[in-house]
């Protein structure tokens, strides 16, 4: 099944067109459609290996599609220099590497280097994000450190920082919540909601269903490649959806204090 693309709203949403995609030979994502809602917090779920880190990493260019568009403010997002780009969309991978013997404020700073020019190269307004982004995280405490020094849930929230710090309309977080203890994930996904609250529009790829159904205001289930459900939490995440998509026999209840859904393995 593909989601229908509203090329009316084109100019803006993130979307793809009749997206193929995958890696050498082998093909992922064989004929995808769909347009991230504005101003939304689109979260995709599906089993392992079904293609959504690869829709992700499609749409943020960090991968080449075989064939399809996707449309970033209007226009195809290969027709955008990088810097432009990076303006635009921030990208948290699934597996980030920082250079050895680099700080954190000095990682985070590189969340900067899209707003740099050659005649405009430091100023307070970049201080001024760097600082946001650290408080924001958590990691105010952590700035003088090494980041090969840090716990893997320390050195997540720091690459979240990255990104904040670079201040763009969209953030793209492939598995934002890795390495994180349930107060942490708890922590970054509020984190990304209030900046869903502020205007701006956020895409990630989740594992924890609780998670996803808790914070998403768009729900996109995969598998083998493809779309099957799509829309409110507490319209995908229904017994016979997660059987088809996750092979799980389930019951749903509805929080009673929250009114979204939380599934409960049988």
């Amino acid at each position: 099944m593909t989601t229908d693309f509203d090329t009316e709203r084109d100019a803006d949403l993130l979307a793809c067109r009749h997206l193929r995609v995958g890696y050498g030979d082998a093909t992922v994502i064989h004929d995808l459609s769909a347009s991230i809602e504005p101003g939304g917090f689109t979260v995709i779920v599906g089993p392992n290996a079904c293609g959504k880190s690869t829709l992700l990493r499609a749409l943020s260019r960090l991968l080449v599609p075989k064939s399809g568009d996707v449309i970033l403010d209007g226009k195809a997002i290969s027709a955008y220099g990088t810097k432009e780009v990076a303006r635009k969309l921030g990208l948290l991978p699934q597996s980030s590497v920082a250079p050895d013997g680099i700080s954190v404020r000095d990682l985070v700073a590189r969340g900067r280097y899209p707003h740099q020019s050659m005649w405009s190269q430091w100023s307070r307004e970049d201080e001024r994000a760097i600082d946001a982004a650290l408080e924001r995280t958590n990691t105010s405490a952590l700035a003088d450190r090494y980041v090969d020094e840090l716990s893997g849930g320390q050195r997540q929230r720091v690459w979240i920082a990255m990104v904040l710090a670079q201040e763009t309309e969209l953030l793209l977080l492939d598995e934002p919540t890795t390495y994180l203890d349930i107060t942490h994930q708890m922590e970054v996904l509020r984190i990304a909601d209030e900046l869903r609250a502020e205007g701006r529009t956020v895409v990630a790829v989740l594992h924890e269903l609780a998670l996803a159904a808790r914070f998403a205001t768009d729900l996109i289930a995969m598998r083998d490649g493809e779309i099957r459900f799509r829309g409110k939490p507490r319209d995908v995440a229904t017994p016979y959806n997660l059987k088809d998509v996750f092979d799980l026999d389930c019951r749903v209840i509805t929080d009673p204090e929250l009114g979204h859904p939380v599934v409960l393995p049988n």
